[in-house]
């Protein structure tokens, strides 16, 4: 299929998907940044909360079990425009809320129909991409739906601000009906080549939660998602409980943070890329970017240390880099040794797994910090998840040997 796109449908293509992911993080971002303001008018405690970012968390991990086998039956065009449109929907629910039972249906509904973003945004990199260029595709998505995190903390509270914190809900929900509209007109007479692939993949004798491959990227989703949702959901809670920042105050400090998961991600794709063009065995190139992305995220206890806002945005801004290297990495390693018609699949379970992390981290921390514990017992496992995660993978896939090379994708016992 790449062929068959012209280079000006193929950046089309790839904008749109792009500002689908940064749609995603605004969506989910927004009860994390608009806390403090709705904390205090619904009287929330911060088990509240932590349920409530639990109860999201769950919902995407099961909504993940159906998304990737829903992605690969739909095929790129269609899965798009229905997950972006669905999630969307959820997000404007929000708005109309008023009890905590409201909420936290919202929450579940939302992040049922988001987890429909991962496994479709990896297999559109994988079909308008090259397995050349998959790796700097994968990378700047990332990296630009960082951005998503970047522009919540700063344009949210100026919504909110303006017509009150409901309307931030039904205003980023309704950018995403458009979108999906766009999508639908952007991709009329592409075709994505994935449908008879995915006929092929089906007639496969294992289901994909049976490969050994699955579950070496499942286990390091598990440990290094963990580290990302503690970040997402309650980065925020602690620049208000550290410094006393609280709405527009919040933006500056969190968009440079983010700004440092975007930075990890273009840095580790491009590289990635170049390597690989280079000639460089795909393992090596793996695994060493994973490597040095886990070592930078080593330092993030530090941040409870820092006397500012600033010094603390600083350290974060890196472990969030770590991150984002380590992230496009995993995922490129799914491109690496997943067939096309099973990638939606195995993204989905991977991710599954990954939400399940979440789901017990944002839980714990609302727990931890409800007992009086603070931050610290959270940054020091956040300083070594990583380090666990490329451990499971070196154990679990001592080489890494992409698909098309064999058929089994990995080698075990090298």
């Amino acid at each position: 299929m790449t062929a068959l796109l012209s280079p000006r449908r193929r950046q089309l293509l790839f904008l749109l998907a792009l500002t689908a992911g940064i749609l995603n993080l605004v969506d989910r971002q927004i009860i994390a940044v608009l806390k403090p303001t709705i904390a205090a008018d619904l009287h929330w405690t911060d088990d509240d909360y932590g349920t409530l970012a639990a109860l999201f968390q769950a919902g995407a991990a099961f909504g993940f079990l159906a998304a990737g086998w829903l992605v690969d039956r739909l095929g790129v065009r269609r899965a798009n425009a229905f997950g972006v449109a669905a999630w969307s929907l959820a997000a404007m629910a929000h708005g109309w809320a008023r009890s905590f039972a409201g909420f936290m249906a919202c929450r579940i509904g939302l992040g049922m129909t988001e987890a429909m973003g991962t496994p479709a945004g990896i297999k559109t990199m994988a079909a308008i991409f090259p397995p050349e260029q998959r790796s700097t595709g994968i990378g700047l998505s990332n990296a630009v739906n960082s951005i998503g995190a970047i522009l919540a903390p700063l344009a949210i509270p100026l919504v909110a601000a303006l017509w009150g914190w409901r309307a931030a809900f039904v205003v980023a929900g309704g950018l995403g009906l458009v979108w999906a509209l766009a999508w639908w007109l952007a991709t009329r007479g592409v075709d994505f080549d994935d449908a008879p692939r995915m006929v092929a993949g089906d007639a496969d004798p294992l289901p994909v939660w049976r490969e050994a491959r699955t579950w070496t990227i499942a286990g390091a989703k598990v440990l290094s998602d963990a580290t990302w949702f503690l970040m997402l959901f309650w980065m925020p809670d602690y620049f208000h409980r550290a410094f006393g920042l609280a709405g527009t105050e919040l933006g500056p400090p969190l968009a440079l943070a983010y700004a440092g998961a975007a930075l990890g991600s273009v840095l580790a794709g491009t590289v990635s890329s170049r390597w690989i063009g280079a000639g460089k065995p795909i393992d090596k190139v793996r695994k060493q970017i994973m490597l040095v992305s886990a070592l930078v995220v080593v330092p993030v206890p530090l941040a409870l240390l820092m006397p500012g806002a600033w010094g603390a945005a600083a350290v974060l801004a890196l472990a969030l880099a770590g991150h984002q290297g380590f992230s496009t990495s995993l995922f490129g390693l799914i491109a690496d040794v997943t067939p096309r018609a099973r990638v939606g699949r195995v993204t989905g379970f991977s991710a599954f797994c990954g939400n399940l992390g979440g789901t017990a981290i944002t839980k714990i921390a609302g727990l931890t910090l409800a007992a009086g514990l603070g931050y610290g017992p959270l940054f020091a496992f956040a300083a070594v998840s990583y380090l666990l995660a490329l451990g499971w993978i070196s154990l679990t896939m001592p080489r890494i040997v992409p698909v098309e090379n064999g058929e089994a994708g990995i080698a075990l016992g090298h």
